[in-house]
């Protein structure tokens, strides 16, 4: 699914109408419908419903809305921020077309009178239909004055398109000014506030309103992470055998961290790979090995500080550990003790199974990055942007200020793929494209959550990048990292966000692989999990 500008989404509607033959009344009509059925699938239990509209097409959009509700039962009321003369093409046609007049703030003063706040006050859910995607923030005038009465109040508000006040080619996570929304339906695809903003913590989902592959263009290079969780959605086959899906070995932990490359490794196999191996330090095997007695393990030469030590580099021993493994997973709880960090460069440079490498693995590999060459293997590293700072002798500020640049400046230049996390997580490929990470919460900043991801991105490219291409590596990384979010949506549906372990995450990886993006409805959700598809034991 790719991510549009403002003036992609404009020229994509302008194509579907005129290269394609697609009326705009329909598109409108399709927009609007969209709208309605998601608040009747997800807000059954709200009757009163207020539709706050502009004078455009968003408010257009809100009309039609306001028509398929009130015939679907619902008592609809309609608030236009202006006069219904002003209203022109598809979204007067669609005013014309109310069951009834609509009730006119064309002033901050009429907010005021007691129609308008009764209308207001009495209401169960508000459709933001008053300015959409081409408009340039801030609000003025009764619209900002409506967008601060409405978010003082204490009712639900579903975003039409995007929560008006919102500039839809924002990076930026918030907007002053703007509407809240507890959810929003846009259409099409999403564009780049839908991906960057903090809009929401309710759902996000895309509506297909009729436009065809062919009319929806991007030159952004930007793209959303999970469409490629496809990959997982297919069922294995009969005869189905462990060596089909990948030997995984993880390298990692130390005294006091064996944890780390525990967790890393019960994710692998929770992942699915075929088989998961955990090379760790001899000391702490015992306690790795009490993870999951599925999970195999190899004892490491170590240290006097319980380290990985060098003496594990001696040729016999690499042969024997690095024999039939499909994927590499190396940082987890590694240290970064001297003897550690020669031994990791050491093994980074002599093998060339696909690595995944995480943690200390990165904070070793950022004294001599040179070491990471994507060119005759498959790399990727999964920094947050402290660790992404160290590989660029930066600063996190660095790194914050121009993530995507960062990240897909270095993904170029070592031939690697890079997962740099943190809010709305980048997946930067070789080749320059990048996707965008929807899923995951709050919860997930505890210690730990990054072995998780480790562990199912190396699962993930067992089973499903066995050909080392471009592509499969992609969508396997991708597919990743938007299931691992996923888990923990999943698990904080159960649970509060502050008592989330990263433990509790991979127990949901379970449901995440069985969840699936599009609901019945037809609405792709970007963030949020669809009322249908919620567990029934969930927290009120």
């Amino acid at each position: 699914m790719k991510i549009l500008t403002a003036a992609e989404m404009r020229e994509a509607d302008r194509l579907t109408v005129e290269r394609f033959g697609v009326a705009s009344l329909d598109l409108m009509e399709h927009a609007g419908s969209a709208v309605a059925r998601f608040v009747l699938a997800e807000f059954p239990e709200r009757r009163r419903i207020t539709v706050l509209c502009g004078k455009g097409n968003n408010g257009g959009d809100g009309f039609v809305a306001a028509r398929v509700l009130a015939d679907a039962g619902r008592a609809v009321s309609v608030l236009l921020l202006g006069n219904p003369a002003d209203l022109k093409g598809d979204a007067k046609a669609m005013y014309d077309r109310l069951p009834r007049p609509a009730l006119l703030a064309a002033d901050e003063s009429a907010l005021n009178s007691d129609p308008v706040s009764s209308l207001l006050e009495e209401s169960e859910i508000f459709l933001d239909a008053v300015v959409g995607t081409g408009f340039q923030p801030p609000l003025r005038g009764v619209a900002a004055a409506l967008a601060a009465r409405i978010n003082r109040l204490d009712i639900p508000v579903v975003a039409v398109d995007l929560p008006s006040g919102w500039d839809a080619d924002s990076r930026e996570a918030d907007s002053a000014g703007a509407f809240r929304a507890n959810a929003v339906v846009t259409f099409t695809a999403p564009k780049l506030a839908h991906l960057f903003g903090n809009m929401t913590r309710g759902g996000i989902v895309v509506a297909d309103i009729g436009s065809p592959a062919e009319a929806i263009l991007s030159q952004a290079g930007l793209h959303w992470s999970g469409s490629a969780a496809s990959v997982a959605y297919e069922p294995r086959v009969p005869d189905s055998n462990k060596g089909m899906y990948g030997h995984v070995l993880v390298i990692g932990g130390a005294r006091g961290t064996a944890g780390a490359a525990a967790m890393a490794s019960v994710a692998a196999l929770r992942g699915g790979a075929g088989l998961v191996t955990a090379a760790v330090p001899e000391s702490i095997l015992p306690t790795v090995a009490r993870a999951a007695l599925e999970l195999m393990t190899v004892p490491l030469l170590e240290g006097t500080h319980g380290e990985i030590s060098t003496g594990n580099l001696d040729p016999a021993r690499m042969k024997a550990l690095l024999e039939k493994i499909t994927v590499l997973a190396v940082g987890p709880g590694i240290s970064q003790h001297p003897e550690t960090a020669k031994f990791v460069l050491e093994l980074v440079g002599q093998t060339k199974q696909p690595l995944v490498l995480d943690a200390d693995g990165l904070n070793i590999i950022a004294k001599d990055v040179a070491k990471l060459d994507g060119r005759d293997r498959t790399l990727v590293i999964t920094p947050h942007p402290g660790e992404m700072a160290r590989l660029i002798g930066g600063s996190v500020k660095d790194v914050q200020a121009n993530r995507e640049g960062v990240a897909s400046e270095f993904a170029i230049k070592h031939v690697v793929t890079v997962v740099l996390k943190g809010w709305r997580t980048l997946i930067a490929h070789p080749d320059g494209s990048i996707a965008v990470n929807t899923t995951g919460n709050p919860g997930m900043a505890k210690g730990g959550s990054g072995d998780i991801l480790t562990g199912i991105v190396a699962a993930m490219l067992a089973q499903y990048a066995r050909d080392n291409s471009a592509r499969s590596v992609a969508r396997a990384v991708e597919a990743a990292v938007y299931l691992h979010g996923l888990a923990a949506d999943l698990a904080v549906l159960e649970q509060d966000e502050h008592t989330l372990l990263a433990t509790d995450t991979v127990s949901h990886i379970c449901n995440a692989f069985g969840y699936r993006s599009e609901d019945k409805g037809g609405y792709v959700w970007l963030q949020g999990i669809p009322k249908c598809q919620r567990p029934k034991t969930r927290r009120s």
